[in-house]
């Protein structure tokens, strides 16, 4: 089964200037799902006006898909392939050395 990959945004904090309410940071989480396997990796992202492209969309005015296409592409495909492996981890556990007593002892 192929994993489904979900990406939600769980926070954002704001300042007053350049704009009211200009969003600053924003706390991300990417889920996958694989049958019954669920793993998730949460990371945040920084702006500065210096990065600002376009028009300031009014903080009201924000949806959540707008502010997913904010984060670059690259850091939420690394987080994908976080969960992935989170998720292979679960499916196929990886297997853990055993403190074996010494056969001399």
């Amino acid at each position: 089964m192929a994993t489904t990959f979900t990406t939600t945004i769980s926070r954002m904090f704001t300042v007053q200037q350049p704009d009211p309410d200009y969003v600053v940071s924003v706390w991300w989480t990417v889920t996958g799902v694989d049958g019954a396997y669920t793993a998730s990796s949460g990371n945040n992202v920084m702006f500065d006006s210096s990065q600002q492209q376009g028009p300031v969309i009014p903080y009201d005015q924000l949806t959540e898909d707008i502010v997913i296409s904010w984060i670059p592409a690259q850091d939420i495909a690394t987080s994908q392939t976080i969960v992935q492996g989170q998720i292979n981890s679960l499916i196929n556990p990886p297997v853990t050395p055993q403190n074996t007593p010494l056969p001399w002892a």
